[in-house]
């Protein structure tokens, strides 16, 4: 499932980024929703909206500061997408 074409969609008030990742197999998501979990707990930042399914995750980001997407939202994006490759 290719995410590369979904990339982040930038949302203005509040100012968040949103993004569904699909996945080939419950096991997939779930190592997916797993790493994320560690990544949140190791960098302070979580997503604000988890909403998933067999093959699919929901993430909303808020921005850090509530004012504006910054570097370390962005940032906390790419690191989400890495897992997610990781996960196929």
């Amino acid at each position: 499932m290719d995410d590369a074409s979904n990339s982040w969609r930038q949302q203005g008030k509040p100012p968040t980024l949103f993004k569904r990742f699909t996945f080939g197999s419950y096991g997939q998501t779930r190592a997916f929703l797993d790493a994320l979990a560690v990544l949140s707990e190791q960098t302070g930042q979580h997503p604000q909206n988890i909403n998933f399914g067999t093959t699919y995750v929901n993430l909303t980001l808020d921005a850090a500061d509530g004012q504006a997407l910054g570097e370390a939202d962005h940032s906390f994006a790419a690191r989400i997408d890495a897992l997610a490759e990781g996960a196929r």
